[in-house]
Order: C-alpha cells, then structure tokens, then sequence
C-alpha cells in the first residue's frame, strides 16, 4: 500500500492542481464564455508567486495571494475588450492573451528567467494544502450555484438576450467570471511553481490549454463535478496504460471527438440527466405512461 501511494503521489498531485485549473475554466464556460484564457492565468499567478518568494523573501502564503490577486486583475482586464465579442471569437482572443503572456515570460529574461525559467524555487507546499485549496474552492464553486449569482450565470449560459430582458447586466456577470477564473487560476499557478521547484514559459503552453479544456468538456459544463471527474478520467487513462503516455494530447483529441459526437453535455451532465429521467419514469404511477 505504502509503495502504491508513493508511486501515485506525485500523480495526484497532479491531478489536484489540474481539478483547480480545470475550475478556473468551468467558472467562465457558465457564464456563457468561451474562453481558454486559464493557462494565461496560471503563469501570471505562478510567476508572480515564485518571484515574490525567491527575490523579495515574501513568505508563500502571501504569494499565492498575491498570485490570485494579479490573475483576478488580469482577468477583470480582459473582460473588458470581450465584452463584445462572441463565441470562437472569444476563444482567438483568450489564446492570444495566453499567447502574450508567455512571450512576456520567455523574453523578460532578467525578471522570469526567461527560455531557462526560474529554478531552485523553495518547496513551500505540500499535498494536504493543495487539497485544502481544492476543497475550499469546490465549496465555494457548489455554493455559488445555488445563489442569486450562480443562476444568473446559468441564464446568460442559456440566453443572453432572455437574460437581459430579466434585469441580468451580462457584462458586470461575465466580468465577475473572468476574476473568479482569474483568482482562481492564479493560486493554483502558484501552488504548481512551489510544488514543481521550476518554472519555464512551456509549463503554461498551448498543451495546459487543451488539457483544461478537456477537463471540462469531457466530464461536463454544468456541474461542479464535471470538470474533477474529466481531469481524473484524462490523468489516470494515459498513466495506467504507459504507451499511451508519449501521446498523451492525441488521445485527449480522440477522447474528445467521441464524447462531443456520443455524449455532448459531457459524462457527468449526461448521466445526471439520465438518471433523473429514470427516477421521474419511477414515480409515475402504475398504469400512467411516460
């Protein structure tokens, strides 16, 4: 057992940093956002943290605060200009942020290291704080759907035009989303950099991008749960069939073709559904049809 846990511990690490990352995603996909703007998020928070640590001597909970904040600004910022746009539009405009921001880190060399990345970074974290910041956050994130906020974000989801017509300002909404995405992508960037001991511009690259992406259109874009069961389902697969490692975004791309074409709302929305159905079919009484 022992053995098994410190085989798979590094793994589930993983998977804790990448359930938070796949959060920061889910958060703007409910309000109705198409943007892959997380990746973005994570290396502004994760530079931040790091640096503030290594050269200021800041200690790394103050950091990793420091971290969400600046990736909540940046997120705030970039609600603005996208506000007008739409759709795939959307999503050009986020991979141009993410693409911006790791230009800055590959050529800021004195500040970030630059091609080399920052190394040596003290190991200030430890599973147990990663899960905590996992757990704090899926409460939060459950929390939230069950408030005014969270229903407003579903409506815009559905229609935003029906949306305004109720009194819901799409903007302020959308703007809201993009700093809890912001936030939250900021201090899991900065739980990686004090876990991983090195940060370099390819860590928060266009894989990071389609990887949390994946995350959340597999397991499901409305639930909670959706987006840690996509990360557990795309982080086991490859590691307990090894050949498959090596091509590990090929599948992710074959994964997702077939949920998109089979199961559309993703596994966790589907199934969800499903079992509703069959419990309503359950309740009707004998004699009454369907």
């Amino acid at each position: 057992m022992s053995e098994f846990l410190l085989t798979y511990h590094h793994l589930f690490n993983v998977f804790l940093i990448s359930s938070g990352y796949a959060l920061s995603q889910w958060i703007v996909m409910r309000a109705g956002v198409f943007s892959v703007a997380t990746a973005g998020f994570a290396s502004l928070g994760g530079y931040t943290a790091a640096l503030l640590t290594m050269k200021q001597g800041v200690p790394y909970g103050f950091s990793l605060a420091a971290g969400a904040t600046v990736g909540a600004a940046a997120g705030l910022l970039l609600s603005w200009p996208l506000a007008r746009l739409r759709g795939v539009f959307q999503a050009i405009a986020t991979l141009a942020f993410v693409q911006v921001v790791l230009a800055l880190a590959l050529y800021a060399d004195n500040l970030t290291g630059g091609a080399l990345g920052l190394n040596a970074i003290p190991n200030r974290v430890g599973t147990w704080q990663t899960l905590l910041s996992l757990l704090v956050v899926l409460y939060l994130m459950v929390s939230m759907t069950r408030t005014r906020l969270g229903r407003a974000f579903e409506a815009i989801r559905q229609n935003e035009a029906v949306a305004s017509s109720l009194g819901v300002s799409v903007r302020m909404h959308q703007s809201l989303a993009f700093a809890l995405s912001g936030g939250i992508g900021g201090w899991f960037g900065g739980l990686e950099a004090f876990q991983s001991f090195t940060l370099f511009p390819g860590t928060f690259g266009f894989p990071l991008v389609i990887s949390v992406l994946s995350y959340v259109v597999l397991g499901g874009r409305r639930s909670v749960a959706g987006p840690i069961v996509g990360a557990a389902i795309l982080l086991t697969l490859p590691e307990f069939s090894r050949p498959m490692a090596d091509y590990r975004l090929a599948f992710y791309g074959l994964v997702l073709m077939l949920v998109i074409a089979f199961m559309p709302r993703g596994i966790v929305d589907t199934l969800t559904l499903w079992w509703r159905r069959r419990q309503r079919q359950q309740g009707l009484a004998p004699g009454e049809s369907a």
